[in-house]
């Protein structure tokens, strides 16, 4: 698999720290999103341990499987937590902070992606823009029951009051979502400062372009400041360029308690 990725984060017009933190492991197909909480700086701490624990703990994933590489996803996202609320235990000034994590990993034909939080992974392919993973969120929490129309749901008060996160308990449990890689796709990772600013068919209209990676991100920074920059933005954008083989159209999603099968 050849790709061509870029990365960055950026305060936003509001805030005056910036607690998102990224890191890309081209070599090894790794990519990581983590959007931080807490006060005293503690987010932007939470963020830093999460993308380094969760890059480290994958380790290499050659010659894995579908399964081999969510358990090590799990591991490496609950390691993660494990090391955070830790400090929040021992450390006065660190007591409350969490953090997202959105976790992309490349492998042969594949791609897999664990999450917490609402830190969002896309899939933009054949002009179209998925969204892959679904937010741990007060306000998708009422979409789902049928209280809020998404509409609704983009400019609700609670809109950034998040469910689940890395490093508020013991343990965490990470939604795993698994499918094919096809030439010409392109993957966002992002914040919500950037999908709280930015619809998805803005950010589609952004991804459909020629442009090359880092310019995309670029943009879609340049227009969430544009619309607002409420709150701090990153996006990691990585576009597949090429695979060593054919591979089909069926994009899976794995998640607890639910059996694996086809979505789209």
């Amino acid at each position: 698999m050849h790709i061509t990725c870029a990365g960055r984060t950026d305060v936003g017009i509001i805030r005056s720290g910036n607690e998102d933190n990224y890191l890309m492991v081209p070599e090894r197909g790794i990519f990581v999103v983590a959007d931080g909480m807490g006060g005293h700086a503690a987010g932007e701490v939470a963020s830093e341990m999460a993308v380094r624990s969760v890059a480290r703990e994958l380790g290499s994933l050659r010659g894995m499987g579908d399964d081999e590489i969510a358990d090590r996803m799990r591991l490496a996202i609950r390691s993660a937590n494990g090391a955070i609320f830790g400090r929040t235990l021992t450390e006065h000034d660190k007591r409350g902070m969490g953090t997202t994590v959105t976790a992309l990993v490349l492998y042969g034909t594949r791609f897999l992606i664990g999450q917490v939080g609402d830190s969002r992974g896309y899939l933009f392919r054949d002009e179209k823009l998925v969204q892959l993973t679904k937010d741990h969120s007060y306000v998708q929490e009422q979409v789902d029951a049928g209280y809020l129309t998404p509409e609704q749901a983009r400019s609700h008060p609670y809109s950034n009051v998040i469910t689940r996160c890395v490093g508020a308990n013991n343990d965490v449990t990470p939604d795993i979502y698994v499918g094919a890689v096809k030439p010409r796709d392109v993957f966002l990772l992002a914040s919500d400062g950037l999908t709280g600013m930015l619809e998805d068919h803005q950010l589609a209209e952004l991804l459909g372009t020629s442009r090359m990676p880092q310019e995309q991100v670029d943009d879609l920074i340049r227009d969430a400041n544009r619309y607002g920059g409420l709150d701090n933005i990153t996006a990691i954008v990585v576009r597949i360029d090429s695979v060593d083989a054919a591979v089909g159209d069926e994009t899976q999603v794995t998640q607890p308690g639910v059996r694996r099968g086809e979505t789209g």
